[in-house]
């Protein structure tokens, strides 16, 4: 499965998982859940959480250069960037990065990111979440 439509597929199971798709029950206009069948789907389908999050990155000379924090979801719904830590030792003196999900590839759930180093990862700019 390439990239893209593996994120997709993540947003997908997000927006089902977070209960945008129409289900029951119903507390006045707010969706609170979802429905039988629908958990039975959910279930069944893919973890963004087991197939993606944690794992670690390889360039495509199979060197390690970093670890998926996590996939940030844009207001419109579409999955557009990973956040890697990258540098440190051992979790100290890492920091994160945004990488368009784009630039991945996955093949037999490797995830691999064509051209990186860890050096030219920690030259990038350091990725904050926006304060609340």
């Amino acid at each position: 499965m390439n990239s893209q439509k593996f994120f997709i597929a993540s947003a997908i199971s997000l927006g089902l998982v977070c209960g945008v798709a129409t289900a029951q029950p119903v507390a006045g206009t707010a969706t609170l859940g979802v429905s039988a069948t629908e958990v039975q789907a959910v279930a069944s389908g893919w973890s963004l959480k087991d197939s993606i999050l944690g794992k670690t990155v390889h360039n495509d000379g199979d060197e390690s250069v970093g670890k998926v924090e996590d996939v940030i979801v844009a207001p419109d719904g579409t999955v557009s960037y990973a956040i890697l830590s990258v540098g440190g030792f051992l979790g100290m003196g890492a920091h994160d990065v945004a990488i368009p999900v784009k630039n991945f590839r996955i093949n037999n759930d490797k995830i691999t990111l064509a051209g990186a180093t860890k050096d030219a990862l920690k030259t990038l700019p350091k990725f904050e979440y926006a304060k609340k």
